[in-house]
């Protein structure tokens, strides 16, 4: 079930700011690849690196997740604190 304010969720979130950043990260990583494995040699740092970087911004985004933003949550999305 949804929470009544999920469109504001979904703009004001940090927990799915860091997850679409961890995406992005995600889709570059083979890009990088593939153009690093045909015009200039690779570097494992920089795959090491946006690894890292990727496994970080998951694992920032699970500990948002599980803050309160009082901008977005308000009052425990209307109900009282015994049901949030």
């Amino acid at each position: 079930m949804l929470v009544h304010n999920w469109r504001e969720v979904l703009k004001r979130a940090w927990s799915v700011r860091l997850m679409a950043l961890a995406l992005l990260f995600i889709i570059v990583e083979p890009i990088y690849t593939f153009v690093a494995a045909t015009w200039v040699s690779r570097n494992i740092y920089i795959q090491l690196a946006m690894s890292a970087a990727t496994g970080l911004l998951a694992v920032a985004a699970i500990i948002a997740r599980i803050f309160v933003q009082q901008k977005i949550s308000g009052d425990l999305n209307g109900k009282p604190p015994a049901e949030g």
